[in-house]
């Protein structure tokens, strides 16, 4: 039998171990474009409620362009499940939220993810653990990590723990495993990020992270991610920054750089109703409602598209990487 002392050492190890990042490089996976180099991909946010809110609705239409389209893969902005994330990797919610919804064969690719605050508020662990990926193949989800998949190379961000605010809402708990102590966590991601953008060759280069930089929309910017997040992103030439968390669709381009900000957190509960007074940044497009996005990027090209919940598109945009202009 061990001694109460083995114990308490054992007990003290196990909390620094849940407590302390583990700091490491953003893992790095591939994905195998087409075989002429060209990438098709969705992009949804905010969306797991059962299918309610429109939820399955937007589903349809995702599986309908995901076919026409033969998508690669689709991108998860984040809060992944709601209201408060899942409870462990054996709760029905991941089934009901995602499996269960989204059932189209256009859709049996792979989903690539980032949490959001709401996956925060359950079980953030769980939806990281290679359990689910047993249940549901197409899942991944990770706290940061990069995607290289040939001419695009994209940048997965965990955003949540740069939010002042989450720190101090006694409301509401949130699961902060593995990112005490802050400060070093974050200071870690802001270098990894910086020197795995500067190290980049990709033609194009894409930042996905949950909560929006610019925006509009009910939630408006983030201060944190404006002063900690767009200087790396300007100074390693990004061409968009992609988020969810405001429930609309909105495409906010740059006065002073190619980088644009796009909203897709479209994916179930929308119509806030309320819009915030523009910045110095130009907005092209917003809409207050369900949706997704699309993408088609070849080596020179890249086309976008936000579609509503009955499959209409409602704004398109082009990008030319040999001028960097873009046209609506």
């Amino acid at each position: 039998m061990a001694s109460p002392l083995s114990l308490l050492h054992l007990a003290v190890l196990l909390c620094i171990y849940l407590v302390l990042p583990v700091f490491a490089e953003l893992p790095r996976i591939q994905h195998q474009p087409k075989h002429d180099g060209s990438l098709n991909f969705l992009v949804i946010g905010d969306w797991g409620r059962k299918g309610l809110h429109n939820q399955s609705l937007v589903a349809t239409q995702m599986g309908r362009m995901g076919d026409k389209l033969n998508i690669d893969f689709v991108v998860s902005t984040g809060d992944n499940f709601y209201d408060s994330g899942i409870k462990g990797v054996n709760d029905p919610l991941f089934l009901q939220s995602f499996s269960n919804i989204y059932t189209a064969k256009g859709l049996n690719k792979q989903w690539y993810t980032v949490l959001g605050n709401h996956d925060y508020r359950g079980n953030a662990l769980a939806q990281l653990s290679p359990v689910l990926r047993k249940i549901d193949k197409r899942w991944f989800c990770e706290r940061s990590f990069i995607l290289n998949a040939g001419i695009v190379e994209f940048f997965f961000i965990d955003t949540t723990p740069f939010i002042n605010n989450y720190f101090h809402d006694c409301n509401q708990h949130y699961d902060w495993r593995g990112v005490f102590p802050r400060q070093s966590y974050l200071k870690k991601l802001q270098k990894d990020l910086e020197e795995a953008l500067a190290k980049s060759t990709s033609k194009w280069k894409i930042v996905v992270g949950h909560h929006a930089i610019r925006s509009i929309g009910h939630h408006g910017d983030s201060p944190e991610l404006v002063k900690h997040l767009i200087p790396i992103l300007k100074g390693n030439n990004v061409d968009m920054y992609l988020n969810g968390h405001d429930h609309c669709l909105q495409h906010i381009a740059s006065k002073d750089s190619p980088l644009v900000y796009i909203t897709s957190g479209a994916g179930s509960k929308a119509w806030r109703g309320d819009v915030k007074e523009d910045h110095s940044d130009v907005v092209k497009f917003f809409y207050d409602g369900q949706g997704f996005m699309s993408a088609q990027v070849t080596n020179s090209d890249a086309n976008f598209a936000f579609y509503n919940v009955f499959g209409e598109s409602i704004h398109h945009w082009n990008l030319t990487k040999s001028t960097m202009h873009s046209s609506v």
